[in-house]
C-alpha cells in the first residue's frame, strides 16, 4: 500500500503539519499564586498516514516511571519517519508531580473523575482536559503507571484481552504478564472504553522511584505497539512471552505488626504455602500467614508495619490461559 500525506493536528490553538514535532502548553488552572498551571503535550505528527496514538504517564504525581517511559519514547521518535502521530504527554497530573503527591490539590484522585467537566473541580477540569485535546484525536492510547505509596509493581499490562485488537496490542507490548483487571469507574480506561478506543495500562514499579529495568521494559513494549500498528520500523528486542491472567487475588494481613514476606516479585507460589510472618514489638509468636491462591508474585507491599486488612502480597492466579507466544514467533 501506497503511503500517502499525513494530516496536520490542532490541539489548543497549535497546528502541528505533518513531518514535525511540537511541543504545546494547555493551560487548564489559575493557580492561587497568580500563575497558570498547564499540561504539557508533545506531538510527534509522521509525515505519512497511519493510526494516532497517545502515550501518558504521571496521571499518579508520584508515579515517576512512567514519566521517564513517555520520555524515552519522544526521543526515539522522528517525525519524519514516523507513519501516523503520537500523542505524548510525559505528566498528566503536573500539580500533584511539583509536589510528589499521588492528587491533585483538590484531594482528588485524577484517575478516577474521567471523562471529567469544563465546570467541575480542578481535577475534573483537567481530566476534560485530556480527553478533549488528546483522547480524542486518538484510536490507540498507552498509559503508564506504578504501584501506589510502599508497593512495587511486577512489570504487567491491565487491557481487555477479550477483545481481539486490545489482545494483539498486548501481545505486541510484551509485557511478563497481561492481565484482565475491572475498569475502575471514572478511570481513563473507563473513559477510553466508552468511546471505542484501544488501550493499555502499564504498570511497573513503585512511586518515587525510577527503575532502569521497568523504564527499558515499558519503553520497548510502547515502541513494539507502534511498530505492530505499522508506525515505526524500530528494531527492538523481541518481547518475551506474556502470561493472560484473568483473576488476581491480594493476600491481606489479618493482624497488625511488623510483617517479614518471603516471595520475590515474580516467584510462584502456590496455596498453603507460608508466604509471611507478623509479630509484635517483641518478635514472639509470629502470626504465619499462608497463600490461598496457587499462582505468580505480581506485586507486594514494601512497607515492614502493617493494620488488620493491609495488602501484603498480590497474587496472578494461575486458572485461565496458559502462556501465550510472543508475537514475532507467531508470524513465523
Amino acid at each position: 500500500m501506497v503511503d500517502t500525506r499525513n494530516d496536520p493536528i490542532t490541539i489548543g490553538k497549535v497546528t502541528v503539519p505533518p513531518g514535525r514535532k511540537m511541543r504545546i502548553e494547555l493551560p487548564f488552572a489559575h493557580l492561587p499564586a497568580g500563575t497558570e498551571a498547564s499540561l504539557p503535550v508533545a506531538v510527534i505528527n509522521g509525515r505519512t498516514s497511519g493510526p494516532n496514538v497517545w502515550v501518558s504517564g504521571g496521571i499518579h504525581g508520584d508515579e515517576i516511571n512512567g514519566v521517564e517511559v513517555v520520555r524515552k519514547v519522544m526521543r526515539a521518535l522522528d517525525a519524519k519517519n514516523l507513519r501516523g502521530a503520537v500523542i505524548a504527554v510525559p505528566i498528566v497530573n503536573p500539580l500533584g508531580f511539583m509536589v510528589r503527591s499521588r492528587y491533585v490539590p483538590d484531594r482528588r484522585d485524577l484517575n478516577r473523575v474521567f471523562p471529567g467537566s469544563a465546570r467541575g473541580s480542578t481535577a475534573s477540569r483537567l481530566a476534560h482536559l485530556f480527553m478533549t485535546e488528546v483522547v480524542a484525536h486518538c484510536s490507540v492510547g498507552i498509559d503508564c503507571h506504578t504501584a501506589s505509596n510502599h508497593r512495587t509493581n511486577l512489570p504487567q499490562l491491565r487491557a481487555d484481552i477479550d477483545d481481539p485488537e486490545t489482545l494483539a496490542l498486548a501481545r505486541a507490548f510484551g509485557a511478563p504478564f497481561t492481565i484482565k483487571a475491572r475498569v475502575r469507574d471514572g478511570s481513563l480506561r473507563q473513559a477510553a472504553a466508552e468511546q471505542g478506543i484501544k488501550m493499555l495500562l502499564y504498570e511497573a514499579g513503585q512511586a518515587d522511584r525510577t527503575d532502569e529495568d521497568s523504564i527499558s521494559l515499558g519503553f520497548e513494549g510502547v515502541m513494539r505497539t507502534l511498530r505492530s500498528l505499522g508506525m515505526v520500523d524500530m528494531r527492538l528486542p523481541r518481547p518475551g512471552s506474556t502470561t493472560l491472567v484473568r483473576r488476581t487475588r491480594w493476600l491481606r494481613a489479618r493482624r497488625g505488626g511488623l510483617v517479614e514476606i518471603s516471595p520475590k516479585l515474580g516467584d510462584r507460589v502456590e496455596a498453603g504455602d507460608e508466604v509471611a510472618r507478623i509479630s509484635d514489638a517483641f518478635g514472639v509468636r509470629p502470626t504465619r500467614v499462608k497463600t490461598t491462591t496457587s499462582g505468580w508474585v505480581i506485586a507486594r507491599n514494601l512497607n515492614p508495619l502493617v493494620n488488620p486488612g493491609d495488602p501484603l502480597l498480590h497474587v496472578a492466579a494461575e486458572h485461565g490461559p496458559d502462556v501465550d507466544e510472543p508475537a514475532e514467533r507467531r508470524r513465523k
